[in-house]
């Protein structure tokens, strides 16, 4: 029972756990919209918060809400100028926003400091009380001023110190700009003054070269004695590598003498991302380590912090910065000229912030190590510190928006809270503020601003839940009870007052109750257990709360002893429970210490719960309650009223007379246990423990419960010895009121008034009748002999209980057998049959019968499982001669047989023919097996192969229908019928499983409700379809059929010998749905006419599809996505508007105009017909709301139709007057000859406009065919290969798309052209041995000398100065270089980045539009090196599907067409070149191709496999070879498939017939010395044929299969060749047109004259139409392929967005603004250097074939994508050439996606230096291990070689060369790579 909420006024408030808990307050927010923050200050004691913003200042009250906003920007300015005033001196200056860089409170004069990123960083003074208000703004800062960075990438981090008598400002930023390239790393600056913000006279940090000092400063903090600043960047010149350091100033150091940094690691992590300073330790947050560690926090002790620092500072005052190792354990750092000294020992302690003497910056070189004390999922980007009653706090913001709140207890972190604050996927700042009192939390992200509170203790409703959150902030205030800080416990100090999660604590409990439960009706004493108990001062106590109820608690230890609330102060029990539950609580006031729940019983009421056993139900009960058995109570006192006996509770353990077992009770029934219906039985029944009723007589009672009637019977008590005894209930003959074989009657016993004794069980006793369910004598007679049933004739014969039979009436032995029926009379003379016999007195068990059956006097063997006692026997036929025939007798031993009326007739079925013989493999043919005596046997089933075929009831004797099922694969499949256990096989004529129907085309999809449009669909296999159907599912709200038909039975049962019934127009479905259908006649395997069906008003067609018997197509699918429609029915209005009772009258050679409404939304104007009688109306003109028709010439007859609209009548002109005969002769010839004249002229001039009419018209029709015909053909040509696409991308999910290696990508790229193997080692010669190892040193030296940047920038540009280094030279060279230094792609990058600086100031002075347009110096085939390798895991990810799905579907869609072998023209291309302008007639074939152990020897082999190809009768061999190891190996790379010149193509015939197909053999075609190339068609090869690839015989060896070598010497030249052979030219489609004149001259016949002359007049361009058709179904593939290349919904990768920055900065660098030259300079190194490249070959991606046509159709795409990257405008006229009409539409819409994505880069947050370099340093492991290093370096070492002499002389002209040895240590390479002698 769950508890119940009292509703008393004090535990409303105290129990709220029976409240719903209350949502948690909402944190304060701000936010602006359309503004990024940058900056987060926060001015002590005032509370004041200020937000640093692009363009904005805000100024927030505690509460987060706006007081003052301050507009900065944007202003106009550049990075590349000083502060300026007047914008002439600036003229590159832009619009620039104004992020806010740097936001300090000064405290002492009540200042907010703001640096800006414009004006160089220079910093402004504002007003703490209105931020509006500007204190100081330089108005002409000079370089000392620049404060902040210039780039918003770039950090800046600072400090305002408090020194005698003024405020300092401590500023330390990164590099950014190259006008920053003065400004030191970390300067001092003066906040008062002159010049505010000015470095001048204070310390700075001097560096010596900034390119090596980088700094990326992560935060600064300062302690009452120092302050630190966190970092990363770059080791000592020597190291590579960054790391993370602390660095250390003394704050009254004004000139930075003090400085000391030490590097800092967390053990297995990445770089430090932020940190905090708490009191005692530094908490700092690392990345992910190498290794795959998560982010961490790492916590480095203030102590060793200092100590590690001091080290270094001692070391490098006193011992040169040597430790006792001699070991270089500090040193100075920065570059400068400072080194470390020996000065006294007590130098440190002397000078302990240094002096001018002392050595600075001091750099120590052992780093300071801690282990991670907390690792998370995300990077970490915020830290905040809070130490707060000896604990420690750690606050941590990561990358995706989450507030994590750690505990450090010692080594160990732990998150005890975690909760989204900002936007998902929006950063934490690293400005993590907490406010001076300690209560709030200030978290900003670009978004917004919260307020979060520290610790959320009152959300935390009960003890649980506040010590289960382990906050360590919060604990459980026991006498306030609520989860709060220690400090707002009063009583905390106490011992058990505020309990602590983090220590054992445990909150207050009821740990155990004395007495558990009370009876309602006595008041007493309950004592609770509560450990733990805080102590109350002498005044104060606690009280117990039952409900409503309070008493005063007496409290000893842990023991609270309180009295129970009197019964009239309990609640009433629930109905049907016999207990109350109420809340019990421990009080100290108000508030609950401890609670429990109580319970009060009721033992009155328990008795009541269990009427069957009310003393069990007492005794037995979870309460202490007693039975009084004489006065039938259930009470809680300890005793019964006097002299009474008492069955005392179970729970009572010292007494014996206990529980259940004590009560007097009726333990069972001692007699029957069955009892006759209509016989009179005296029931007895054991009863026991009646010896506490006493010796007072009583009487009994027996009690049945009988149906509809309680019966009571007089009983009688008989003791016996002991407590047991007998009931004898009164004798009593029974008779229920439903016949039934036996029924359970229930019984029990009363004494007395109604005092029921206990059952101990369920009683009842089973009444019997024998005359139910035994109707015959056999049935009787094998009833349980226990019932004592016999048959009886007295009377009517029955079965009767034996005492209730006559004597001389019992029958002994039963009448002959009785057969009724006998089902089926016929079966086969095999046996098996399973004959059913249904009768009566068939035997009374089954060994009676069990030989006792014959058949047609054959023995029948009955089955044991199916026998029914003397109703029913089932047995099997024995084998009989066909034609045996008989009656059916059983025999029953000592009785005579029975024998039936009916006979059996063995009859021997035969199968003849099928109709059809041929289905769809999806099945649903309904199949006619044609045969003689069909109707044997009564089971029978037909099976299609091995699938079941079910039968169609009923079976004829000539005739079994039945419907096929789905079938795995096409193929012919054996029918058979089983008659039983006889089967029979019709294998003369097996059923052939046919592939699909498909549909490609369905027209039109738009029809009136009235249905019958002419519906024709295109597709392939209809001709195997038995019914194809057109059908509609429709809903309504009553559904009804078309013109009111009634709904006929769904599934009519067919009759033999009557024709199968027409399908019905309509059916019922499931769901209140009604299928309307019509049935689609099938004009050839291609096409289907179907009608639609109708549709009734008021109905709403839901779906329609064509059911091809069990292939259903949705009408969309088949129409290429177009649904089908209905429309309303057209309305006809009146011709006769007058009356339109009356006629229309009808002129000959008028229109007749016939008015209405929706006449042409379902038709066309070609499917109207208008009948008048019987003529037709010619339909001329058909619109929406008129039809205009010419009605015949003459009146046509009337018709009897019953469909009459109108009546018509045709008027005549009347007869004229008289005239003179004289009169009418001369005006007849004169009028004759005037109207001969203008007859002639009027047919001449109609002639010829007729006939140029006619022409006109003609051209039109062309015209139109054409247009339609290539829409019909893109529309079917895009289907075909939507759905191949589909089957191709199941199988990429198996096998994957196969993209090259990256090693083999990189080598294809940098060097193609040069095979597979671009780098091949020397072939050593004898003696070669001993000059590796020199050569190896010398080929190792000179990598190094390429790490050196002014060697490898002088060596490419004395390179390039040579005449003779040629642009392929350039190239080679630029490769090797890229393979050389792949594994240094940082180093790699910055050479390009030189490079490109280079070539980009010479081309400023020309043209700088032609920058990057060719591959003319070695900087562009380094940018193309360096785009391929930056972009190839994009192309793996993003670009790499798209691309290869459009090279598959233009193979395909090129293999579907013919291929001149010869010519390379193909019928299906988009390259006009290619295109073949002929109609070649050609037929699509379907090989099945062997493939396994097989394929290459017998046919017949096991494992072989039949793969089927398909390819066109056309085909060359080599073509169908090419075609068949595509599909038999489509999931294999082409570099691991046999080549196709290693294998033969055979044709298997038969067993036997093997025959091996060549291009060229003796049975091609030689004519006019012109040769004809071997086809399928030549061959005769059928479709569906087999063929085997068998290994090519050479002098009788096989050619060998394996893969082509590792480098190949050269590539496969084709096999086929357009050259003469011995005067004999080769043609495949068509010959080529030089043809020799011998041909022309031996044209003789005039019918070949005619040809030529009709093939002269034909218009070869009419073909481009297949070029259009080409476009168009590819269009979705190349729109696919540009959205990958030119979307930004990815990320954009880093290396596009470094490369256009660098463009852009190299244009801002060299003045260039006009948008054009960026435009062109981004398109000429990413999208024209690599993406036309990738499009042209993608096998420098992917391991794929690609054929001459494919490469063209490639061509044309990529042309596509070149036009599409220019700025001028697209213009094509009649001129121009096909390619770009083809696109011509489309290229405006590219050129948008080019713009568009240019801006979207643009826009895109910029890649910071670390990024793209920790990019790099994972790309350039990829190549780290090539094996062809050494052989690149002897390479590059040859062109080195070539100019050695030039390359030594710039050497030695360049000072710092000279300084650097580099000309010398070139020559070392020299003498060791060659083998050289020298002195150096």
């Amino acid at each position: 029972m769950t508890p119940r909420c009292p509703l008393g006024p004090r535990l409303l408030r105290v129990l709220l756990l029976c409240l719903p808990l209350p949502p948690p307050p909402r944190a304060h927010r701000f936010s602006a919209p359309n503004t990024t923050f940058n900056h987060l200050a926060l001015a002590p004691g005032r509370g004041t918060l200020y937000v640093g913003a692009v363009n904005r200042l805000f100024q927030l009250s505690p509460e987060l809400r706006l007081q003052a906003v301050a507009v900065t920007g944007p202003v106009f300015d550049s990075p590349d100028c000083v502060p300026f005033r007047d914008p002439a001196d600036c003229p590159q200056a832009r619009l620039t926003d104004n992020s806010n860089q740097l936001l300090l409170v000064s405290g002492r004069a009540q200042e907010l400091l703001a640096c800006g990123q414009v004006r160089q960083g220079v910093c402004e003074k504002r007003g703490l009380e209105d931020v509006a208000r500007v204190l100081y703004q330089a108005e002409d800062p000079g370089d000392g001023q620049f404060v902040a960075a210039n780039a918003p990438g770039v950090a800046t981090v600072g400090l305002v110190v408090a020194a005698p008598g003024r405020d300092l400002l401590l500023v330390a930023r990164g590099l950014a700009g190259k006008l920053s390239g003065g400004v030191p790393p970390l300067t001092v600056r003066q906040l008062a003054g002159p010049q505010p913000f000015s470095s001048e006279g204070l310390g700075r940090l001097v560096v010596g070269d900034f390119a090596d000092y980088n700094n990326s400063y992560v935060a600064a903090f300062a302690d009452a004695r120092s302050a630190y600043f966190v970092f990363r960047r770059r080791g000592a010149r020597a190291q590579a590598e960054y790391r993370s350091y602390v660095a250390r100033v003394c704050l009254g150091d004004a000139n930075l003498y003090s400085y000391v940094e030490v590097p800092v690691a967390c053990r297995g992590q990445g770089l430090i991302q932020a940190a905090s300073l708490t009191p005692g330790a530094l908490l700092a947050a690392f990345a992910a380590g190498p290794g795959g560690t998560r982010p961490a926090l790492c916590a480095f002790p203030l102590a060793e912090l200092d100590g590690s620092m001091e080290r270094a500072r001692r070391l490098c005052y006193t011992a040169g910065g040597r430790g006792p190792s001699g070991l270089e354990e500090a040193t100075v750092e920065y570059g400068v000229t400072s080194r470390c000294v020996t000065l006294p020992a007590d130098s440190p302690e002397s000078y302990p912030c240094g002096d001018e003497h002392t050595p600075s910056p001091i750099a120590g070189r052992q780093p300071l190590e801690a282990k991670p004390v907390l690792q998370l999922e995300q990077p970490i980007s915020a830290v905040a510190g809070l130490q707060t009653d000896g604990h420690t706090i750690a606050f941590l913001g990561d990358t995706q928006g989450q507030l994590h709140k750690v505990f450090l207890n010692g080594s160990q972190g732990q998150v005890y809270h975690s909760q989204q604050v900002g936007p998902p996927g929006s950063a934490i700042s690293p400005d993590l503020l907490v406010d001076s009192s300690g209560h709030h939390l200030y978290v900003l992200t670009a978004q917004q601003v919260d307020r979060v509170p520290v610790a959320a203790c009152p959300q935390f409703p009960d003890c649980t839940s506040c010590l289960q959150a382990r906050d360590p902030l919060c604990g459980w205030c026991v006498l306030q009870g609520r989860c709060t800080p220690k400090g707002q416990c009063g009583r905390a100090a106490q011992a058990s007052q505020w309990l602590w999660s983090h220590e054992d604590s445990h909150c207050p409990r009821v740990q155990s109750l004395l007495p558990a439960h009370r009876p309602r009706q006595e008041q007493g004493q309950v004592t609770l257990s509560v450990p733990g108990l805080p102590t109350l001062a002498m005044d104060e106590y606690f009280h117990c709360a039952f409900g409503d109820y309070d008493s005063l608690a007496h409290v000893e230890g842990p023991h609270v002893a309180c009295v129970t609330p009197p019964e009239d102060e309990l609640p009433r029990n629930p109905p049907g429970t016999d207990h109350i539950i109420l809340p019990l609580a421990l009080m100290f006031e108000d508030v609950a210490v401890a609670t429990t729940n109580f319970s009060f019983y009721d033992c009155s009421a328990v008795q009541a719960l269990e009427a069957a056993a009310p003393c069990r139900a007492c005794v037995g009960s979870l309460w202490r309650c007693h039975w009084c058995p004489r006065s039938s109570r259930c009470v809680s006192a300890g005793h019964c009223p006097e002299g009474e006996d008492t069955v005392y509770s179970a729970q009572q353990v010292d007494v014996q007379v206990r529980g259940p077992a004590a009560c007097p009770r009726v333990e069972g029934l001692a007699g029957p246990l069955l009892v006759p219906v209509g016989w009179e039985s005296r029931l007895a029944l054991r009863v026991r423990n009646l010896q506490h009723f006493g010796s007072l007589p009583a009487s009994y009672h027996c009690w049945l419960e009988l149906p509809g009637e309680l019966r009571r019977l007089p009983a009688s008590l008989e003791e016996t010895a002991g407590d047991v005894g007998l009931i004898h209930c009164q004798a009593q003959q029974f008779r229920p009121s439903m016949a039934q074989p036996e029924l359970p009657v229930p019984i029990y016993v009363t004494r007395g008034k109604g005092q029921r004794l206990d059952n101990a069980h369920t009683l009842h006793v089973t009444l019997y009748d024998c005359a139910v369910d035994h109707p015959d004598c056999s049935r009787c007679q094998a009833a349980n002999g226990s019932l004592g049933c016999v048959w009886c004739s007295h009377g009517q014969p029955a079965c009767r209980y034996g005492p209730l039979c006559p004597p001389g009436a019992v029958e002994l032995l039963c009448p002959t057998p009785s057969i009724d029926t006998v089902e089926p009379l016929t079966g086969p003379p095999e046996g098996g049959l399973a004959l059913t016999i249904q009768g009566s007195n068939l035997g009374r068990d089954f060994a009676e019968v069990r030989d006792a059956v014959k058949v047609a006097g054959r023995p029948c063997s009955p089955e044991p499982s199916l026998y029914r006692t003397s109703a029913r026997i089932v047995c099997v036929t024995a084998p009989a001669p066909n034609g045996t025939t008989g009656p059916i007798q059983v025999a029953i031993k000592n009785r005579p047989p029975g024998i039936s009326t009916q006979h059996f007739t063995y009859q021997d079925p035969i199968l003849l023919s099928l109709s059809p013989q041929w289905g769809p493999q999806a099945g649903g043919t309904e199949l006619t097996i044609l045969g003689r005596r069909l109707q044997t046997g009564g089971n029978i089933s037909a099976f299609v192969g091995e699938q079941p075929c079910p039968i169609q009831e009923p079976v004829c004797p000539e005739a079994i229908v039945c419907h096929t099922m789905p079938q795995a694969s096409p193929g012919e499949a054996v029918v058979r019928v089983l008659f039983g256990h006889a089967e029979r096989t019709l294998r003369t004529s097996p059923f052939q499983y046919t592939a699909n129907p498909q549909l490609v085309a369905a027209e039109p999809s738009v029809s009136f409700r009235g249905g019958g449009r002419l519906v024709r669909v295109r597709g392939t296999g209809l001709d195997v379809v038995q019914q194809p159907l057109l059908s509609v599912w429709l809903e309504a709200a009553a559904a009804v059929p078309a013109r009111g038909a009634q709904l006929p039975d769904p599934s009519p049962r067919r009759s033999c010998g009557t024709p199968a019934a027409a399908p019905q127009a309509c059916i019922p479905l499931e769901g209140g749905l009604l299928q309307c259908s019509t049935v689609c006649s099938v004009n050839s395997s291609s096409l289907l006419v179907c009608h639609s069906p109708a549709v009734p008003d008021g109905a709403r067609p839901r779906r329609v599809f064509f059911a091809l018997d069990n292939v259903h197509i949705d009408f969309a699918s088949a129409s290429g996505g177009q649904d089908f429609l209905y429309q309303p029915n057209p309305r006809l209005a009146p011709l006769s508007r007058e009356d339109p009772t009356r006629p229309y009258r009808v002129k000959p050679g008028n229109v007749l105009d016939v008015e209405g409404q929706g006449l042409n939304l379902g038709i066309s104007k070609e499917e109207v017909r208008v009948h008048i009688g019987d003529g037709e109306c010619l339909v001329k003109t058909l619109t929406l709301t008129h039809l205009y028709c010419e009605p015949p010439p003459r009146a046509p007859q009337p018709t009897n139709g019953s469909g009459t609209l109108l009546q018509f009548v045709y008027e005549t002109e009347p007869a004229l007057s008289a005239f003179p005969v004289a009169a009418q002769v001369g005006l007849g010839m004169g009028a004759a000859v005037l109207i001969a004249a203008v007859l002639l002229l009027s047919l001449m001039y109609r002639h010829k406009s007729k006939q140029a009419l006619r022409d006109y018209q003609k051209v039109l029709v062309q015209l139109e065919n054409l247009e339609i015909g290539v829409g019909d053909q893109c529309r079917k040509e895009f289907t075909d290969l939507m759905t191949e696409m589909t089957d191709l991308s199941s199988d990429l999910e198996a096998s994957g798309i196969p993209f090259l290696d990256y090693h083999t990508y990189a080598e294809r790229v940098f060097f193609p052209g040069h095979g597979s193997c671009p780098l091949q080692p020397t072939l050593e010669g004898p003696g070669e041995e001993a000059r590796r190892v020199p050569v190896r040193q010398g080929l190792t030296q000179l990598s190094n000398l390429l790490n050196s940047k002014l060697f490898l920038l002088t060596l490419i540009r004395t390179l390039e100065g040579q005449p003779g280094f040629s642009q392929r030279d350039r190239c080679h060279v630029a490769s090797l270089l890229s393979l050389v230094l792949h594994g240094k792609l940082e180093y790699l990058t910055d050479i390009l980045r030189t490079l490109l600086s280079d070539l980009a100031a010479h081309y400023v002075h020309r043209n700088p539009k032609l920058m990057l347009r060719r591959t003319e110096t070695m900087v562009e085939k380094l940018l193309t090196n360096w785009l391929s390798i930056c972009l190839y895991a994009f192309l793996k990810e993003v670009a790499g599907e798209p691309l290869y799905l459009l090279l598959r579907a233009i193979q395909y869609q090129v293999d579907k067409g013919p291929v001149d072998a010869v010519t390379g023209k193909a019928k299906r291309t988009l390259n006009d070149s290619r295109l073949l302008r002929e109609d070649v007639d050609f037929r699509p074939l379907t090989l099945m191709v062997l493939v396994g152990p097989g394929a290459g020897g017998a046919a017949g082999s096991s494992a072989t496999q039949r793969v089927p190809a398909r390819v066109l009768d056309t085909d060359t061999i080599t073509q169908v070879k090419e075609k068949v190891l595509d599909q038999v190996y489509k999931g294999t790379p082409f570099s691991q498939r046999p080549s196709v010149h290693a294998l033969d193509l055979e044709w298997r015939s038969g067993l036997a017939g093997h025959l091996t197909l060549s291009d060229e053999d003796l049975t091609s075609v030689t004519q006019n010395r012109w040769k004809r190339l071997n086809t399928l068609q030549h061959y005769k090869v059928p479709d569906g044929a087999t063929v085997g690839l068998i290994p090519q015989l050479h002098n009788g060896r096989a050619v060998s299969q394996s893969l082509a070598q590792s480098c190949p010497l050269g590539e496969n030249v084709p096999m086929l060749e357009d050259g003469e052979e011995g005067g004999v030219r080769l043609w495949h489609l068509v010959k080529a047109t030089e043809e020799p004149e011998g041909a022309k001259a031996r044209r003789s016949s005039l019918r070949e004259r005619d040809r030529e002359r009709a093939r002269a007049k034909a218009i070869p361009e009419i073909y481009l139409t297949r070029l259009l058709s080409m476009k168009g179904t590819l269009q979705k593939f190349v729109d696919d392929t540009f959205q990958a290349i030119l979307s930004v919904n990815r990320p954009v990768p880093i290396a596009v967005k470094y490369l256009f920055d660098l463009l852009d900065e190299l244009a801002g660098k060299h003045g260039i603004e006009d948008p054009e030259t960026l435009h062109i300079w981004k398109t000429n190194s990413l999208l024209l250097r690599f993406w036309v490249n990738a499009l042209k070959k993608p096998q420098l991606i992917f391991d794929v074939r690609v054929s001459d046509n494919v490469d063209a159709v490639l061509a044309v795409i990529a042309q596509t994508f070149i036009d599409s990257c220019t700025v001028s405008e697209h213009k094509v006229g009649r001129d121009s050439p096909v390619n770009k009409l083809l696109y011509a539409r489309e290229i405006p819409r590219y050129k948008q996606m080019v713009e568009r994505y240019y801006s979207d880069v643009r826009q895109s947050s910029a890649a910071s230096y670390q990024e793209m370099n920790s990019a790099l340093a994972e790309l350039s492991g990829n190549y780290a291990s090539a094996p062809h290093c050494l052989e690149a370096l002897q390479e590059l070492y040859e062109h080195v070689h070539r100019y050695h002499d030039q390359i030594i002389s710039a050497l030695e002209e360049d000072p710092v060369a000279q300084k650097m040895q580099l000309a010398c240590r070139l020559q070392q390479v020299a003498a060791l790579v060659e083998n050289k002698v020298t002195d150096l």
